[in-house]
């Protein structure tokens, strides 16, 4: 592992770098804050693939990408005389002191949640309005609903116990079967977000993380499918072709690979 020194030193590296890139490379000086925006979304998604596979190397790497992204705003910043990587560190730096009162003041926790509570209260001081202002727009539905659900939940707007989320999963599953039955659209696809909603919001009280759930079974799903299609090809078979009866035996033989 690197030193403290070291580290430093890596990352001044970085910052030698990206400023002769921008003054060298026809692609790197292009770059503007909106044109690096869809690259730093997707870069963000691969580490977030890494780190669902439990992938050090990868997440290193990833990581690396992140960083040159930062660095990359950074540098755009100072060109435009509004901030640079300086200004990005002391400003977290900043916010992380104000917010962690128990570490750097008179601030008695006891726990997480006390911590989570006083991390939104220290928000709506700072001029915060609501305690969902922070939830980005653009956040894909899932990863959305469950911000919503913790941050309501840090100031007391939450149930007691899993079993009362639970009972509302199936309230919930009632009405959307109601709505199913009497074949009304629009109203199925309101009780299917209420469905998921509460599912969401189950997940939290037994502690796993939907998305990081659901994302996992998309994976599981991609190589029980493509080992399905690979086995299908080596006995000579055309899967489009194949009954749903044939296919189950392949799928059914890729569970012993893909749990």
């Amino acid at each position: 592992m690197n030193s403290r020194k070291e580290q430093l030193a890596a990352f001044n590296r970085l910052l030698d770098i990206m400023d002769e890139l921008r003054e060298k490379c026809p692609w790197d000086q292009k770059q503007t804050l909106d044109s690096l925006r869809h690259l730093t979304i997707e870069e963000t998604y691969e580490l977030a693939d890494a780190i669902l596979d439990n992938d050090l190397t990868e997440i290193k790497k990833e990581l690396g990408d992140v960083l040159l992204h930062i660095v990359f705003y950074a540098k755009i910043g100072s060109e435009k005389k509004a901030f640079d990587i300086g200004d990005v560190a002391n400003s977290i730096s900043d916010k992380l002191i104000s917010r962690h009162p128990h570490i750097y003041g008179d601030v008695k926790v006891e726990n997480e949640e006390d911590v989570k509570r006083n991390w939104e209260q220290l928000k709506l001081k700072e001029g915060k309005t609501s305690v969902l202002e922070g939830v980005p727009k653009s956040l894909p539905a899932v990863v959305k609903a469950s911000r919503i659900q913790e941050k309501v939940a840090s100031v007391g707007f939450d149930w007691e116990e899993p079993a009362q989320v639970w009972e509302k999963v199936q309230e919930e599953l009632s009405e959307l079967n109601e709505e199913v039955e009497k074949d009304h659209k629009e109203n199925i696809e309101k009780e299917f977000g209420d469905v998921l909603f509460s599912i969401i919001n189950y997940a939290r009280f037994i502690g796993v993380n939907p998305e990081n759930a659901l994302e996992k079974t998309n994976k599981k799903f991609i190589n029980r499918f493509q080992y399905l299609e690979k086995e299908a090809k080596k006995a000579g078979k055309n899967i489009s072709e194949m009954s749903l009866t044939e296919m189950d035996v392949y799928w059914e033989a890729s569970k012993e690979f893909f749990s």
